[in-house]
Parts: C-alpha cells; sequence; structure tokens
C-alpha cells in the first residue's frame, strides 16, 4: 500500500467508518495473515453538529452498512462499551475471537449496564444463557492507576495546582467507590463456545499466525480518572511493522500514554484528537494544550509515517484553525497527518460547514 513521498506501508488497513464522515465511530480493519475487526460501532453525531438531523441519521445508517457488510473477522476487539465502538450485529462474532474490555473491573456504572446487556445477547446468540454462567463476586485489591503516571505526577501545573489537587483527591475517592462496587459484581465470564470465543484484552499478548497482538493494561478516556471510564489500546505487529489504535485517549491528554506511544514506535496511529467541541465544558484550556503538545511530541519522537488522527477532533468545524500547530508540525516533518475522510481523498463533512 503505497503513500507517494511518505514511504510504504506493507500492512493493509482500512478505516471502516470514522467521525469525519459524518457519524461517530472508530471501526478499522486490519488485514495481516488474520482479519482483526477493531471497535466495530457507530452512533448519530450530537445535536449541535452543524448538519441536518436526516443528514446526521443517514450518515449514521451508512456507517452501520459499512461495518455489517464485513461477514467475516477472525479477531474482532471491543475497547469499550460506548455505543460508537461495539455492535449489536452478533453474525461478526460467529467463528472469531472477541477481545473485549473486561466488563467486571475498570469500568463505570453505564458502561457494566450495556456490557451485561451485550454480553446476555452475544450468550444467546451461541445458545447459551449468560445467568447460567455468572460467577459469585470476588473480592481483589486495585492499585490506584495514578501509580502508573510518573509523567503526570511529575508535570509542572503551576497554575492550576492547587486545583488539580482537589481533581485528584476527589478522583482517588471516585476510583475506591468504584473499586467496591467491582468487588460487588456478579462477575462476567470468559467463554469459549462451538464457533466462537471471549476473552477479556487487557493486558494480553498473543501470537496468531505470524501477527502478533499486545493489549494495554486498563487507560483513562480522557483525563485522570475521567468520570467516563477506562479503554485500552490494541498494538498490532506484522512482518515487521506495527500498527496501534489508541482508542479513545483523547489527544491523548495524558503525558504518559504520549510516552507510551512514541516508545511503541509505530508505523502507522490511529488516534483520536481531542474533544475540541466541547471546549470550556468538558474539556479546560489546560487539558487541550496539554494534548497539543502530547501531539506534537508524537510527530518529533517517533519515525511513524502515517498518523490518522480523527475521531472526537473532527466535531468541530475549525478544528483544524484550533490545532494549527500539529498540522504545521506533520507537514515539516513530512509526515503523513489525516483524518479518515482525507485518507480517502475526501474533506471532512464537518468543514463542508464552513463553505
Amino acid at each position: 500500500m503505497g503513500y507517494g513521498n511518505y514511504g510504504l506501508i506493507i500492512m493493509d488497513f482500512k478505516p471502516i467508518w470514522f467521525d469525519s464522515l459524518g457519524a461517530k465511530s472508530s471501526c478499522t480493519l486490519v488485514k495481516t495473515d488474520k482479519n482483526i475487526l477493531i471497535d466495530p460501532g457507530a452512533a448519530v453525531m450530537h445535536p449541535g453538529f452543524p448538519a441536518s438531523a436526516e443528514q446526521k441519521f443517514s450518515w449514521y445508517k451508512e456507517a452501520i452498512e459499512k461495518i455489517n457488510s464485513i461477514t467475516f473477522a477472525d479477531i474482532v476487539v471491543i475497547s469499550h462499551y460506548h455505543y460508537d465502538h461495539f455492535t449489536k450485529m452478533k453474525e461478526i462474532f460467529s467463528n472469531s475471537i472477541l477481545f473485549a474490555k473486561n466488563p467486571n473491573e475498570f469500568i463505570n456504572d453505564s458502561q457494566r449496564k450495556r456490557a451485561e446487556i451485550f454480553f446476555k445477547e452475544l450468550f444467546g446468540f451461541f445458545g447459551k444463557d449468560l445467568n447460567d454462567f455468572l460467577e459469585k463476586p470476588v473480592e481483589k485489591e486495585f492499585k490506584d492507576p495514578m501509580v502508573e503516571l510518573e509523567i503526570s505526577a511529575r508535570k509542572d501545573f503551576r497554575d492550576y495546582q492547587q486545583r488539580r489537587d482537589e481533581l485528584i483527591e476527589k478522583g482517588q475517592r471516585w476510583f475506591h467507590n468504584r473499586v467496591k462496587k467491582w468487588n460487588m459484581y456478579k462477575r462476567i465470564p470468559e467463554m469459549k463456545f462451538k464457533n466462537g470465543e471471549i476473552r477479556f484484552a487487557e493486558g494480553k499478548r498473543l501470537k496468531f499466525g505470524k501477527t502478533r497482538l499486545k493489549f494495554t493494561q486498563p487507560l483513562f478516556h480522557g483525563i485522570e480518572y475521567s468520570r467516563v471510564g477506562w479503554v485500552f489500546s490494541t498494538v498490532i505487529e506484522f512482518q515487521g511493522e506495527k500498527l496501534i489504535h489508541s482508542s479513545d485517549l483523547n489527544g491523548p491528554i495524558i503525558e504518559d500514554y504520549a510516552q507510551w506511544i512514541i516508545e511503541e514506535n509505530p508505523n502507522v496511529l490511529i488516534l483520536d484528537g481531542p474533544m475540541i467541541y466541547m471546549l470550556g465544558y468538558t474539556l479546560n484550556l489546560i487539558n487541550f494544550r496539554r494534548t497539543i503538545e502530547n501531539a506534537l511530541r508524537i510527530l518529533r519522537e517517533t519515525d511513524t509515517e502515517l498518523i490518522i488522527c480523527d475521531h472526537h477532533l473532527p466535531r468541530e468545524p475549525k478544528f483544524k484553525e484550533k490545532t494549527k500547530e500539529v498540522w504545521e508540525e506533520a507537514k515539516a516533518r513530512g509526515k503523513r497527518l489525516v483524518t479518515a475522510a482525507e485518507y480517502f481523498g475526501k474533506k471532512p463533512v464537518v468543514l463542508q460547514a464552513l463553505r
């Protein structure tokens, strides 16, 4: 698969649907000696998106049709239980291995409820009743995830430190309350069926044929102690090349996650951007600046040839203007930084609102 002056990527992959095409999604198909489908879900754009309700629903229908057109995958990956990341179409799980976000821990209430519905239906698809397999709650200890964030913990938040300390303290209390809930959940099990398999992905490293898969431990969905929950990222290696699908790291906002990407040094990076359409609401200026600095570091300190920066980011008509220095840095370094729409030679639909 050639990229002109940007080098050559051997690994075959295709963005199936992303936000820049008009519906919320980060669905990606990677073809090595295995077919790997990542986050096969889609959702209608938010009310403030600059398009009619009819147009937004039309894009959503098109996204679902594109995702549902993939009739076979050896491996399906679901990074978390937001509707734009997982599907209710069960046929795709037939004769495949599903690597899903663990629904029993590092999860918030809403995603746990969605996971329960999802797995109940999936067990039913395989002819089983989930209630017959639920396991008793297990008392476990969970390490505070901030312990793993060495760079974030050291970062100088001079103009924000007192407020940040307060937020971290509240986050720690919230986390410990979550642990209590996880220890009370009836546990949804991993399961092997006659024609399918469910495994929980976090922390696993595996090899299938010539393809190596790595899944990270749970990562915050955005800022530290994000109430939105946790996700995991996927690393695929094949014939000396590496692709990362980062899921919803929101930029990334957290410096340690940017450092992880730099150390992995992928050939292809599929990265979601900051939620700048919520700037001033769920995203403040300090955390927005963190995403810019982290993106610049990734561009400067990796050999990554192609970055598809999409999901969350192109929901804002002025996303390129507000992240201008990142696009300029990529151009100066001869790196291909594009949205999924641009990867296909199209204009992101949100930019059409500027005409």
